[in-house]
Protein backbone atom coordinates (compact mmCIF):
# COMPACT_ATOMS: atom_id res chain seq x y z
CA UNK A 1 0.00 0.00 0.00
CA UNK A 2 2.80 2.44 0.90
CA UNK A 3 4.39 2.32 -2.60
CA UNK A 4 1.00 3.11 -4.12
CA UNK A 5 0.61 6.05 -1.75
CA UNK A 6 4.00 7.31 -2.82
CA UNK A 7 3.14 7.00 -6.53
CA UNK A 8 -0.16 8.81 -6.05
CA UNK A 9 1.56 11.56 -4.09
CA UNK A 10 3.85 12.57 -6.95
CA UNK A 11 1.49 12.08 -9.95
CA UNK A 12 1.24 15.19 -12.14
CA UNK A 13 -2.08 16.29 -13.67
CA UNK A 14 -4.82 18.87 -13.72
CA UNK A 15 -5.89 18.19 -10.16
CA UNK A 16 -2.49 19.22 -8.83
CA UNK A 17 -2.19 22.40 -10.85
CA UNK A 18 -2.75 25.62 -8.92
CA UNK A 19 -3.32 29.22 -10.04
CA UNK A 20 -0.10 31.05 -10.80
CA UNK A 21 1.90 27.93 -11.60
CA UNK A 22 3.69 27.04 -14.77
CA UNK A 23 1.63 24.99 -17.22
CA UNK A 24 1.40 21.35 -16.03
CA UNK A 25 3.66 22.17 -13.00
CA UNK A 26 3.57 22.76 -9.23
CA UNK A 27 4.05 25.85 -7.14
CA UNK A 28 7.44 25.78 -5.46
CA UNK A 29 5.81 25.78 -1.98
CA UNK A 30 3.57 22.85 -2.81
CA UNK A 31 6.44 20.89 -4.36
CA UNK A 32 8.53 21.38 -1.23
CA UNK A 33 5.66 20.18 0.95
CA UNK A 34 5.19 17.05 -1.14
CA UNK A 35 8.92 16.40 -0.95
CA UNK A 36 8.82 16.58 2.84
CA UNK A 37 5.80 14.26 3.00
CA UNK A 38 7.60 11.77 0.76
CA UNK A 39 10.70 11.84 2.96
CA UNK A 40 8.68 11.25 6.12
CA UNK A 41 6.85 8.28 4.61
CA UNK A 42 10.06 6.80 3.26
CA UNK A 43 11.72 7.19 6.66
CA UNK A 44 9.55 4.45 8.16
CA UNK A 45 10.25 1.99 5.34
CA UNK A 46 12.92 -0.70 5.82
CA UNK A 47 16.36 0.06 4.47
CA UNK A 48 15.96 3.83 4.40
CA UNK A 49 18.82 6.14 5.28
CA UNK A 50 16.59 9.17 5.78
CA UNK A 51 15.87 10.71 9.18
CA UNK A 52 13.02 9.10 11.13
CA UNK A 53 9.84 10.93 12.09
CA UNK A 54 11.05 10.86 15.72
CA UNK A 55 14.60 10.34 16.96
CA UNK A 56 14.43 7.23 19.13
CA UNK A 57 18.15 6.54 19.31
CA UNK A 58 18.24 7.41 23.03
CA UNK A 59 15.45 4.96 23.87
CA UNK A 60 15.96 1.38 25.00
CA UNK A 61 14.63 -1.43 22.80
CA UNK A 62 11.12 -2.79 23.29
CA UNK A 63 12.57 -6.07 24.47
CA UNK A 64 15.89 -7.50 25.64
CA UNK A 65 16.79 -10.96 26.86
CA UNK A 66 18.85 -9.50 29.70
CA UNK A 67 18.53 -6.07 31.33
CA UNK A 68 21.56 -5.08 33.43
CA UNK A 69 20.79 -2.32 35.94
CA UNK A 70 24.07 -0.47 36.47
CA UNK A 71 26.80 0.23 33.95
CA UNK A 72 29.85 0.17 36.23
CA UNK A 73 32.62 -2.41 35.96
CA UNK A 74 30.54 -5.16 37.58
CA UNK A 75 27.58 -4.67 35.25
CA UNK A 76 29.84 -4.36 32.22
CA UNK A 77 31.75 -7.48 33.24
CA UNK A 78 28.51 -9.47 33.40
CA UNK A 79 27.60 -8.15 29.94
CA UNK A 80 31.04 -9.11 28.59
CA UNK A 81 30.93 -12.67 29.87
CA UNK A 82 27.33 -13.23 28.77
CA UNK A 83 28.32 -12.33 25.21
CA UNK A 84 31.64 -14.15 25.45
CA UNK A 85 30.07 -17.41 26.65
CA UNK A 86 26.83 -17.38 24.64
CA UNK A 87 26.45 -20.57 22.62
CA UNK A 88 25.79 -18.79 19.34
CA UNK A 89 26.98 -15.35 18.30
CA UNK A 90 24.16 -12.86 18.72
CA UNK A 91 21.99 -15.33 20.62
CA UNK A 92 21.50 -12.96 23.57
CA UNK A 93 20.29 -9.39 23.41
CA UNK A 94 21.77 -7.53 26.38
CA UNK A 95 20.80 -4.03 27.51
CA UNK A 96 22.74 -1.98 30.08
CA UNK A 97 20.76 0.76 31.84
CA UNK A 98 22.94 3.39 33.54
CA UNK A 99 21.76 6.61 35.18
CA UNK A 100 24.90 8.57 34.33
CA UNK A 101 26.91 7.52 31.29
CA UNK A 102 29.50 10.18 32.15
CA UNK A 103 30.22 8.17 35.33
CA UNK A 104 30.84 11.41 37.23
CA UNK A 105 29.87 9.79 40.56
CA UNK A 106 30.54 6.16 39.71
CA UNK A 107 32.45 4.12 42.27
CA UNK A 108 34.27 2.44 39.39
CA UNK A 109 35.94 5.70 38.40
CA UNK A 110 36.60 7.13 41.87
CA UNK A 111 38.42 4.21 43.50
CA UNK A 112 42.12 3.73 44.22
CA UNK A 113 42.26 0.89 41.70
CA UNK A 114 44.03 -1.53 44.02
CA UNK A 115 44.21 -5.29 43.55
CA UNK A 116 45.47 -7.87 46.04
CA UNK A 117 44.95 -11.45 47.17
CA UNK A 118 45.48 -10.88 50.88
CA UNK A 119 41.96 -11.78 51.93
CA UNK A 120 40.83 -14.10 54.69
CA UNK A 121 38.26 -15.98 52.57
CA UNK A 122 39.25 -18.44 49.81
CA UNK A 123 36.46 -17.13 47.54
CA UNK A 124 37.86 -13.60 47.60
CA UNK A 125 41.40 -14.87 47.05
CA UNK A 126 40.32 -16.85 43.97
CA UNK A 127 38.29 -13.94 42.57
CA UNK A 128 41.31 -11.64 42.81
CA UNK A 129 43.66 -14.24 41.34
CA UNK A 130 41.30 -14.64 38.39
CA UNK A 131 41.07 -10.88 37.96
CA UNK A 132 44.86 -10.48 38.13
CA UNK A 133 45.22 -12.91 35.23
CA UNK A 134 42.47 -11.11 33.31
CA UNK A 135 44.09 -7.71 33.82
CA UNK A 136 47.55 -9.02 32.96
CA UNK A 137 46.18 -10.16 29.59
CA UNK A 138 43.71 -7.30 29.20
CA UNK A 139 44.24 -6.79 25.48
CA UNK A 140 43.63 -10.45 24.72
CA UNK A 141 40.20 -10.10 26.32
CA UNK A 142 39.14 -6.55 25.47
CA UNK A 143 40.86 -5.81 22.15
CA UNK A 144 38.63 -4.16 19.53
CA UNK A 145 39.48 -4.08 15.82
CA UNK A 146 41.02 -0.76 14.71
CA UNK A 147 41.01 0.58 18.29
CA UNK A 148 44.21 1.36 20.22
CA UNK A 149 45.32 -1.16 22.88
CA UNK A 150 44.41 -0.54 26.50
CA UNK A 151 47.05 0.65 28.94
CA UNK A 152 45.92 -0.09 32.49
CA UNK A 153 49.14 1.45 33.88
CA UNK A 154 49.44 -1.47 36.27
CA UNK A 155 51.94 -0.89 39.08
CA UNK A 156 52.93 -4.36 40.40
CA UNK A 157 54.36 -3.10 43.68
CA UNK A 158 52.21 -5.18 46.02
CA UNK A 159 50.25 -4.55 49.19
CA UNK A 160 51.93 -4.29 52.56
CA UNK A 161 49.59 -5.07 55.48
CA UNK A 162 50.77 -4.20 58.98
CA UNK A 163 49.49 -6.00 62.10
CA UNK A 164 49.69 -5.12 65.75
CA UNK A 165 50.41 -7.71 68.46
CA UNK A 166 46.72 -8.54 68.90
CA UNK A 167 46.19 -9.09 65.15
CA UNK A 168 49.42 -10.96 64.38
CA UNK A 169 48.00 -14.47 64.91
CA UNK A 170 45.06 -13.73 62.59
CA UNK A 171 47.48 -12.42 59.95
CA UNK A 172 49.52 -15.63 60.16
CA UNK A 173 46.38 -17.71 59.66
CA UNK A 174 45.25 -15.55 56.74
CA UNK A 175 48.62 -15.85 55.01
CA UNK A 176 48.49 -19.62 55.43
CA UNK A 177 45.11 -19.67 53.65
CA UNK A 178 46.36 -17.29 50.95
CA UNK A 179 49.35 -19.48 50.18
CA UNK A 180 47.20 -22.62 50.09
CA UNK A 181 44.96 -20.97 47.50
CA UNK A 182 47.88 -19.97 45.27
CA UNK A 183 48.72 -16.39 46.31
CA UNK A 184 52.37 -15.34 46.54
CA UNK A 185 52.56 -13.69 49.98
CA UNK A 186 55.34 -13.54 52.55
CA UNK A 187 55.46 -12.61 56.23
CA UNK A 188 57.93 -10.00 57.46
CA UNK A 189 59.22 -9.21 60.93
CA UNK A 190 59.75 -5.60 62.09
CA UNK A 191 63.49 -5.96 61.40
CA UNK A 192 62.85 -7.21 57.87
CA UNK A 193 60.42 -4.33 57.36
CA UNK A 194 63.03 -1.75 58.36
CA UNK A 195 65.61 -3.30 56.07
CA UNK A 196 63.36 -3.36 53.01
CA UNK A 197 61.42 -0.15 53.68
CA UNK A 198 63.66 2.12 55.80
CA UNK A 199 61.10 4.94 55.67
CA UNK A 200 58.69 2.97 57.89
CA UNK A 201 58.49 3.48 61.64
CA UNK A 202 57.77 -0.04 62.96
CA UNK A 203 56.58 1.06 66.40
CA UNK A 204 53.46 -0.94 67.26
CA UNK A 205 53.99 -3.38 64.37
CA UNK A 206 54.40 -7.03 65.32
CA UNK A 207 54.10 -8.58 61.87
CA UNK A 208 53.57 -7.65 58.22
CA UNK A 209 52.39 -9.50 55.12
CA UNK A 210 53.65 -8.52 51.69
CA UNK A 211 52.21 -9.49 48.30
CA UNK A 212 55.02 -10.43 45.96
CA UNK A 213 53.08 -11.11 42.75
CA UNK A 214 49.87 -9.93 40.99
CA UNK A 215 49.29 -7.13 43.50
CA UNK A 216 49.43 -3.38 43.16
CA UNK A 217 47.14 -0.87 41.48
CA UNK A 218 45.82 0.02 38.05
CA UNK A 219 43.74 2.68 36.30
CA UNK A 220 40.08 1.79 37.05
CA UNK A 221 38.81 4.36 34.54
CA UNK A 222 40.73 2.61 31.76
CA UNK A 223 39.18 -0.74 32.75
CA UNK A 224 35.70 0.80 32.78
CA UNK A 225 36.10 2.37 29.35
CA UNK A 226 37.78 -0.72 27.94
CA UNK A 227 34.91 -2.96 29.05
CA UNK A 228 32.35 -0.52 27.68
CA UNK A 229 34.10 -0.28 24.30
CA UNK A 230 34.39 -4.06 24.07
CA UNK A 231 30.78 -4.92 24.95
CA UNK A 232 29.50 -2.32 22.50
CA UNK A 233 31.54 -4.03 19.79
CA UNK A 234 29.89 -7.31 20.84
CA UNK A 235 26.42 -5.87 20.32
CA UNK A 236 25.47 -4.86 23.86
CA UNK A 237 22.99 -1.96 23.92
CA UNK A 238 23.19 1.04 26.28
CA UNK A 239 20.54 3.37 27.60
CA UNK A 240 20.87 6.37 29.90
CA UNK A 241 17.95 6.26 32.28
CA UNK A 242 16.69 5.08 35.65
CA UNK A 243 14.79 1.89 36.39
CA UNK A 244 11.63 2.90 38.23
CA UNK A 245 9.44 -0.21 38.18
CA UNK A 246 9.36 -3.94 37.54
CA UNK A 247 6.25 -5.69 36.27
CA UNK A 248 6.13 -9.33 37.31
CA UNK A 249 3.98 -12.43 37.31
CA UNK A 250 3.69 -14.72 40.32
CA UNK A 251 3.05 -18.33 41.15
CA UNK A 252 2.58 -20.16 44.44
CA UNK A 253 4.28 -23.35 45.50
CA UNK A 254 4.66 -25.51 48.60
CA UNK A 255 8.01 -26.09 50.30
CA UNK A 256 9.10 -29.45 51.74
CA UNK A 257 7.59 -28.29 55.03
CA UNK A 258 4.26 -27.63 53.29
CA UNK A 259 4.65 -23.88 53.62
CA UNK A 260 3.31 -21.79 50.79
CA UNK A 261 5.68 -19.34 49.12
CA UNK A 262 5.12 -16.99 46.22
CA UNK A 263 7.61 -17.02 43.35
CA UNK A 264 7.87 -13.95 41.15
CA UNK A 265 9.24 -13.49 37.67
CA UNK A 266 9.95 -10.07 36.19
CA UNK A 267 8.79 -9.75 32.60
CA UNK A 268 8.95 -5.97 32.08
CA UNK A 269 11.27 -3.19 33.21
CA UNK A 270 10.22 0.46 33.17
CA UNK A 271 13.07 2.83 32.34
CA UNK A 272 12.58 6.52 33.06
CA UNK A 273 14.45 8.46 30.43
CA UNK A 274 17.01 11.08 31.36
CA UNK A 275 15.53 14.60 31.75
CA UNK A 276 12.03 13.29 31.14
CA UNK A 277 8.94 12.24 33.10
CA UNK A 278 8.22 9.50 30.59
CA UNK A 279 9.27 5.89 30.85
CA UNK A 280 9.94 3.20 28.29
CA UNK A 281 8.79 -0.39 28.97
CA UNK A 282 11.29 -3.13 28.11
CA UNK A 283 10.19 -6.75 28.03
CA UNK A 284 12.87 -9.07 29.39
CA UNK A 285 13.70 -12.58 30.53
CA UNK A 286 16.40 -11.75 33.11
CA UNK A 287 17.43 -8.77 35.25
CA UNK A 288 20.93 -8.26 36.67
CA UNK A 289 21.08 -6.03 39.73
CA UNK A 290 24.53 -4.43 39.48
CA UNK A 291 23.42 -1.03 40.77
CA UNK A 292 26.21 -0.78 43.34
CA UNK A 293 25.44 1.42 46.33
CA UNK A 294 21.83 1.74 45.16
CA UNK A 295 21.19 -1.96 44.54
CA UNK A 296 18.95 -2.31 47.62
CA UNK A 297 16.57 0.25 46.09
CA UNK A 298 16.45 -1.77 42.85
CA UNK A 299 15.80 -4.95 44.85
CA UNK A 300 12.96 -3.24 46.73
CA UNK A 301 11.32 -2.29 43.40
CA UNK A 302 11.06 -6.04 42.74
CA UNK A 303 9.36 -6.58 46.10
CA UNK A 304 12.46 -8.02 47.79
CA UNK A 305 12.24 -7.44 51.55
CA UNK A 306 8.57 -6.44 51.43
CA UNK A 307 7.25 -9.55 53.22
CA UNK A 308 6.71 -10.28 56.93
CA UNK A 309 9.75 -9.96 59.24
CA UNK A 310 11.93 -13.04 59.78
CA UNK A 311 10.79 -14.61 56.53
CA UNK A 312 12.57 -15.10 53.24
CA UNK A 313 10.03 -12.77 51.64
CA UNK A 314 10.84 -10.11 54.23
CA UNK A 315 14.64 -10.41 53.96
CA UNK A 316 16.10 -7.23 52.50
CA UNK A 317 19.26 -6.84 50.46
CA UNK A 318 21.60 -5.40 53.14
CA UNK A 319 23.57 -3.09 50.87
CA UNK A 320 23.77 0.65 51.41
CA UNK A 321 25.89 3.59 50.20
CA UNK A 322 28.87 4.41 52.41
CA UNK A 323 30.87 7.52 51.60
CA UNK A 324 34.65 7.21 51.50
CA UNK A 325 37.22 9.98 51.07
CA UNK A 326 40.38 9.82 48.97
CA UNK A 327 43.01 12.49 49.64
CA UNK A 328 45.94 13.49 47.43
CA UNK A 329 49.06 14.95 49.01
CA UNK A 330 52.56 15.98 47.98
CA UNK A 331 55.66 15.04 49.93
CA UNK A 332 59.11 15.28 48.25
CA UNK A 333 60.78 13.32 51.08
CA UNK A 334 58.16 10.57 51.10
CA UNK A 335 58.60 6.86 50.25
CA UNK A 336 60.31 6.17 46.92
CA UNK A 337 59.16 4.65 43.64
CA UNK A 338 59.35 1.07 44.96
CA UNK A 339 56.90 1.63 47.81
CA UNK A 340 53.85 -0.68 47.91
CA UNK A 341 50.32 0.20 48.92
CA UNK A 342 50.52 0.27 52.71
CA UNK A 343 47.60 -0.71 54.97
CA UNK A 344 48.45 0.45 58.50
CA UNK A 345 47.38 -1.08 61.81
CA UNK A 346 45.16 1.99 62.30
CA UNK A 347 43.20 1.33 59.08
CA UNK A 348 44.94 4.20 57.31
CA UNK A 349 46.28 3.39 53.84
CA UNK A 350 48.28 5.10 51.11
CA UNK A 351 50.14 4.54 47.84
CA UNK A 352 52.25 6.58 45.45
CA UNK A 353 50.63 8.30 42.49
CA UNK A 354 52.87 8.85 39.49
CA UNK A 355 56.46 10.07 39.55
CA UNK A 356 56.05 13.47 41.18
CA UNK A 357 56.17 12.61 44.90
CA UNK A 358 52.38 12.54 45.12
CA UNK A 359 50.38 10.07 47.18
CA UNK A 360 46.78 8.88 47.47
CA UNK A 361 45.25 7.59 50.66
CA UNK A 362 42.63 7.72 53.33
CA UNK A 363 41.00 5.71 56.08
CA UNK A 364 37.67 3.96 56.48
CA UNK A 365 35.71 5.60 59.32
CA UNK A 366 34.36 3.74 62.32
CA UNK A 367 30.61 3.18 62.62
CA UNK A 368 30.38 6.27 64.83
CA UNK A 369 32.32 8.35 62.27
CA UNK A 370 30.31 7.32 59.19
CA UNK A 371 29.60 10.47 57.12
CA UNK A 372 26.25 11.38 55.60
CA UNK A 373 26.04 9.69 52.17
CA UNK A 374 23.53 12.19 50.78
CA UNK A 375 26.26 14.01 48.86
CA UNK A 376 29.90 13.63 47.85
CA UNK A 377 31.27 16.64 49.70
CA UNK A 378 34.70 16.08 51.24
CA UNK A 379 35.36 16.50 54.96
CA UNK A 380 38.87 17.96 55.09
CA UNK A 381 38.85 17.93 58.89
CA UNK A 382 38.63 14.14 58.73
CA UNK A 383 42.07 14.07 57.10
CA UNK A 384 43.50 16.52 59.58
CA UNK A 385 42.12 14.74 62.65
CA UNK A 386 41.81 11.06 61.69
CA UNK A 387 44.21 10.35 58.81
CA UNK A 388 47.27 12.59 58.99
CA UNK A 389 48.30 11.71 62.59
CA UNK A 390 48.48 8.02 61.67
CA UNK A 391 50.33 8.73 58.43
CA UNK A 392 52.91 10.87 60.18
CA UNK A 393 53.37 8.31 62.95
CA UNK A 394 53.99 5.47 60.47
CA UNK A 395 56.01 7.47 57.92
CA UNK A 396 57.81 10.37 59.69
CA UNK A 397 58.44 12.11 56.32
CA UNK A 398 54.68 12.70 56.07
CA UNK A 399 54.92 15.25 58.88
CA UNK A 400 55.53 17.85 56.16
CA UNK A 401 53.04 16.68 53.55
CA UNK A 402 50.76 19.16 51.78
CA UNK A 403 47.27 18.13 50.70
CA UNK A 404 46.69 18.93 47.02
CA UNK A 405 43.25 17.51 46.25
CA UNK A 406 40.50 15.24 47.54
CA UNK A 407 37.31 13.55 46.41
CA UNK A 408 34.64 11.22 47.74
CA UNK A 409 33.05 8.09 46.32
CA UNK A 410 30.65 5.37 47.39
CA UNK A 411 31.15 1.84 48.64
CA UNK A 412 28.30 -0.60 47.96
CA UNK A 413 28.60 -1.61 51.59
CA UNK A 414 27.19 -4.96 52.68
CA UNK A 415 26.22 -4.36 56.31
CA UNK A 416 25.76 -8.10 56.93
CA UNK A 417 29.29 -9.40 56.32
CA UNK A 418 31.05 -6.98 53.90
CA UNK A 419 31.11 -9.59 51.13
CA UNK A 420 29.57 -9.65 47.68
CA UNK A 421 26.13 -10.91 46.71
CA UNK A 422 26.25 -13.08 43.60
CA UNK A 423 23.64 -15.16 41.84
CA UNK A 424 19.84 -15.41 41.74
CA UNK A 425 17.27 -14.38 44.32
CA UNK A 426 15.45 -17.44 45.67
CA UNK A 427 11.96 -15.95 45.20
CA UNK A 428 12.31 -13.33 42.45
CA UNK A 429 13.73 -16.11 40.35
CA UNK A 430 15.01 -14.12 37.37
CA UNK A 431 16.78 -11.33 39.28
CA UNK A 432 20.51 -11.97 39.65
CA UNK A 433 22.89 -10.01 41.87
CA UNK A 434 26.41 -8.68 41.34
CA UNK A 435 26.77 -6.19 44.16
CA UNK A 436 27.70 -5.54 47.80
CA UNK A 437 31.47 -5.98 47.58
CA UNK A 438 32.15 -3.20 50.08
CA UNK A 439 35.07 -1.63 48.24
CA UNK A 440 36.69 -4.55 46.42
CA UNK A 441 34.20 -4.91 43.56
CA UNK A 442 36.42 -3.18 40.99
CA UNK A 443 39.31 -5.56 41.48
CA UNK A 444 37.06 -8.64 41.48
CA UNK A 445 34.74 -7.61 38.65
CA UNK A 446 36.21 -9.92 35.95
CA UNK A 447 35.71 -13.01 38.14
CA UNK A 448 32.29 -11.95 39.40
CA UNK A 449 31.05 -11.22 35.87
CA UNK A 450 32.07 -14.67 34.72
CA UNK A 451 30.45 -16.31 37.76
CA UNK A 452 27.09 -14.61 37.11
CA UNK A 453 27.22 -15.49 33.41
CA UNK A 454 27.97 -19.14 34.26
CA UNK A 455 25.04 -19.29 36.65
CA UNK A 456 22.73 -17.88 33.96
CA UNK A 457 23.97 -19.97 31.04
CA UNK A 458 24.92 -23.22 32.81
CA UNK A 459 22.81 -23.14 35.96
CA UNK A 460 25.79 -23.27 38.34
CA UNK A 461 29.11 -21.65 39.20
CA UNK A 462 31.91 -23.36 37.30
CA UNK A 463 35.20 -21.43 37.39
CA UNK A 464 34.94 -20.31 41.05
CA UNK A 465 32.38 -21.71 43.49
CA UNK A 466 30.57 -18.71 44.98
CA UNK A 467 27.67 -20.57 46.62
CA UNK A 468 28.56 -18.91 49.93
CA UNK A 469 27.85 -15.51 48.30
CA UNK A 470 24.22 -16.34 47.48
CA UNK A 471 21.40 -14.14 48.79
CA UNK A 472 19.92 -16.93 50.94
CA UNK A 473 22.66 -16.48 53.57
CA UNK A 474 20.98 -13.29 54.78
CA UNK A 475 17.81 -15.18 55.69
CA UNK A 476 19.74 -18.12 57.15
CA UNK A 477 22.03 -15.84 59.17
CA UNK A 478 25.18 -17.45 57.73
CA UNK A 479 27.85 -14.74 57.81
CA UNK A 480 31.08 -15.23 55.87
CA UNK A 481 33.12 -12.48 57.45
CA UNK A 482 36.03 -10.99 55.49
CA UNK A 483 38.75 -9.57 57.72
CA UNK A 484 40.81 -7.58 55.20
CA UNK A 485 38.61 -4.68 54.10
CA UNK A 486 40.04 -1.17 53.85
Amino acid sequence: MLPRVLSLGVRRGPLTRRPGTLRGGFSLDWEEKLSEIKKKIQSVLPGTSLHPLYDSSHLPPDHSDVVIVGGGVLGLSVAYWLKKLEKQRGALRVLVVERDLTYSQASSALSLGGIHQQFSLPENIHLSLFSASFLRNINEHLAVVDAPPLDLQFNPLGYLWLASEKDAAAMENNVKVQRQEGAKVCLMSPDQLRNKFPWINTEGVALASYGMEDEGWFDPWCLLQGLRRKVQSMGVLFCQGEVTRFVSSSDRMLTKNQKEVKLKRIYEVHVKMDNSVEYQPVECALVINAAGAWSAQIAALAGIGKGPPDTLQGTKLPVEPRKRYVYVWHCPQGPGLESPLVADTSGTYFRREGLGSNYLGGRSPTEEEEPDPENLEVDHDFFQDKVWPHLAQRVPAFETLKVQNAWAGYYDYNTFDQNGVVGPHPLVVNMFFATGFSGHGRQQAPGVGRAVAEMILEGRFQTINLDSFLFSRFYLGEKIQEDNII
